[in-house]
């Protein structure tokens, strides 16, 4: 037997290859769990749904409209939503005096006006029970330059997950964050091929390595499981990192400049 035998999730922000929306969705399926997987590219959605034998949508985050027709269709293709998961961000890297009115907007959409409306919608169709998941960010918690706009935005939404979990906790309905740090997936793939970048982080982590998505995956799936009983909290898988914290600029500057001599 899975751990989510029986259970429905829905996964917004899994239409990357091999993203960590995809790597919760395998490992998911592979609990037991019915996937309705969604995001904004429908060749990877297709491929993704066929190989994890679930179900797909389009939507993007920051159109409402979309949104709430995701939860109606995740409702249609499997029958109910038990788990609803947002995994989808940009993570703008940009000095904070360079930070435009236009980056601001984009930002504030995709990272918090779009997941109150998936939160809004979800909550409608869970009924009596279920799990909300936001995936954060470490850096929600701790610092990192050039970083504020993403940053802010993922404290504001841990904190209406707070608000979530107070006012529908009667419900049955769970709702918690996780907060990994720098990921290895194919979104930070370029910066990884710049040598000295990650290893500028990794004295960072007392367990010694950066995130992997395998790592969200696990925590996504006890938050899922019945043998959960957290809500309103903030999950830091990121190895300890809250402990030490993230390079400043000079660090990585730094780090790059001795591997590129090495």
């Amino acid at each position: 037997m899975g751990r989510l035998d029986g259970k429905c999730a829905v996964i917004l922000g899994a239409a990357s290859k091999d993203n960590m929306g995809q790597v919760m969705a395998r490992r998911f399926v592979a609990e037991g769990a019915k996937v309705l997987v969604a995001g904004r590219n429908e060749d990877i959605l297709q491929d993704i749904s066929v190989e994890i034998g679930g179900h797909y949508a389009l939507c993007d985050i920051t159109n409402r409209e979309q949104v709430f027709a995701l939860a109606a269709s995740a409702v249609e293709k499997m029958g109910k939503v038990d788990i609803a998961i947002n995994s989808t961000g940009w993570g703008l890297l940009k000095p904070f005096l360079e930070n435009t009115e236009e980056d601001l907007e984009k930002m504030t959409k995709l990272q918090y006006i779009g997941p109150f409306f998936f939160y809004q919608a979800m909550l409608e169709v869970m009924g009596k029970g279920g799990s909300l998941i936001q995936i954060s960010s470490a850096t929600a918690k701790i610092m990192l330059n050039d970083h504020a706009a993403y940053m802010g935005t993922k404290a504001g939404t841990d904190h209406v997950i707070r608000c979530i979990a107070h006012e529908f906790g009667e419900k049955g309905i769970r709702a918690n964050s996780i907060s990994p740090g720098l990921t290895d997936t194919p979104m930070t793939a370029a910066a990884k091929e710049t040598p000295g970048i990650f290893e500028a982080f990794d004295k960072g982590y007392p367990l010694g390595r950066i995130n992997t998505s395998e790592d969200i995956a696990a925590a996504a799936v006890w938050l899922s499981s019945d043998e959960c009983y957290m809500t309103g909290e903030n999950l830091q898988v990121n190895g300890g990192l809250c402990l030490r914290g993230n390079p400043t600029s000079k660090d990585i500057q730094e780090s790059v400049a001795k591997h590129m001599q090495s």
